[in-house]
């Protein structure tokens, strides 16, 4: 992984958001890209806990290695790793994940000819409670007993606010949803977002595109499920010149003609690597529960695994590790 991109403009860009400490006394400084890079090892590995990816780098040489960290220094303690995904905010993480895409770019790999655009929900941090008590906990969070803790200390953790409710297939769902982009030549993940479950997918499709240009090549084409119909997508894709790859529904009163059909399956054998992205992403990093009870933390996780997904799949694509 160190071999296939260039670390040095990633560097840059995280040392904007994160100025290591120069004390002389307490622990020692890690740089922010060493930071980053043990994100990607909690990543590729499907370590779940902080604590736990702490003893796994003290515990093992190529984790070290991939760090530059020498064999006698141990690794960053676990809260340092927290209050290293705090600083970095989603506008940080868009711009280092645009920066590795553009590297591919440069190195001839199609990025966003054609990009699929997709959704899934996701199961809360927190246990499900009724509509009627999330909104009596969210009103009693506003409030400055709220804001403490049984011991009258400031509350460090709470539950998931920013999660609500929704219907799919008769069957309730409590959490979040993910908007992701996904190129269709390589699979490449553009762009990721959540937002509370019961949003519509239809207003994030501009969203999504906007973010998947990450080059000058210009988007030829987007492609989307029945979720995204309807005259103001149209209309934004019309608008940016990019053929329109979205998916027909029947209308009320009347039944989508046999074009329409032959068209809804050819576009769906071309969305299915929107749909590959989330069922990897499910097996390998439980991508299918949030991990944070905040929604911004849970969106930086997901734009780890964005930078996490890119790079394994770059080094396969360009053979620098074996597939």
């Amino acid at each position: 992984m160190n071999q296939t991109i260039e670390w040095e403009p990633i560097e840059a860009l995280l040392t904007q958001y994160y100025q290591p400490g120069k004390a002389n006394k307490g622990e020692r400084a890690y740089s922010p890209l060493l930071l980053f890079k043990c994100m990607l090892w909690q990543k590729w590995f499907q370590i779940k806990s902080d604590p736990e990816l702490k003893n796994q780098i003290n515990d093992r040489i190529s984790f070290k290695s991939f760090l530059n960290l020498p064999l006698d220094y141990a690794s960053p303690d676990h809260s340092t790793f927290s209050r290293f995904r705090k600083r970095l905010s989603d506008d940080a993480m868009i711009q280092i994940n645009s920066e590795l895409l553009k590297q591919f770019y440069r190195y001839g790999l199609s990025i966003n000819k054609g990009v699929a655009v997709d959704a899934r929900l996701v199961h809360s941090a927190s246990s499900p409670k009724s509509k009627d008590r999330l909104e009596e906990i969210k009103e009693h969070a506003l409030t400055p007993e709220g804001k403490l803790d049984k011991t009258g200390n400031v509350q460090k953790f709470g539950r998931d606010l920013d999660s609500d409710w929704t219907v799919k297939n008769d069957e309730p769902h409590y959490g979040l949803k993910e908007h992701a982009a996904v190129d269709t030549d390589n699979g490449f993940i553009l762009s990721t977002t959540f937002s509370p479950a019961s949003h519509n997918d239809s207003p994030y499709l501009p969203r999504a595109v906007i973010y998947s240009m990450h080059t000058k090549e210009k988007i030829k084409i987007v492609y989307a499920d029945k979720g995204y119909p309807g005259a103001p997508n149209r209309n934004f894709l019309a608008l940016n010149k990019i053929k329109d790859g979205i998916m027909r529904k029947d209308e009320k009163n009347a039944k989508l003609p046999q074009l329409e059909i032959e068209r809804n399956k050819s576009i769906s054998k071309l969305r299915y690597i929107g749909e590959q992205y989330f069922g990897i992403s499910h097996k390998h990093d439980n991508g299918n529960k949030a991990r944070f009870p905040e929604i911004m933390k849970n969106i930086i996780d997901i734009m780890f695994r964005q930078f996490a997904f890119n790079l394994k799949k770059g080094a396969k694509i360009l053979e620098v590790v074996p597939v």
